[in-house]
């Protein structure tokens, strides 16, 4: 049976941790910084866990993590 794909977009934005929970970034961190508070910025940085329904979304497109 042949390799399955990772999905490259999915790659890029979720990592799987040791524990195999999902980890992906904040949103809101990109452009349009300046309208933002320090405080609200500062709490953006770091990741988040995704919740359980979309773990197994995001797990099903990395097959290998």
């Amino acid at each position: 049976m042949p390799k399955m794909k990772t999905k490259s977009a999915a790659a890029k934005r979720y990592t799987i941790t040791g524990k195999g929970h999902v980890k992906v970034g904040h949103k809101g961190k990109q452009h349009l910084l300046s309208s933002k508070s320090r405080k609200r910025k500062r709490n953006l940085r770091g990741g988040t866990l995704i919740g359980p329904s979309d773990e197994k979304m995001a797990k099903s497109l990395l097959p290998y993590g």
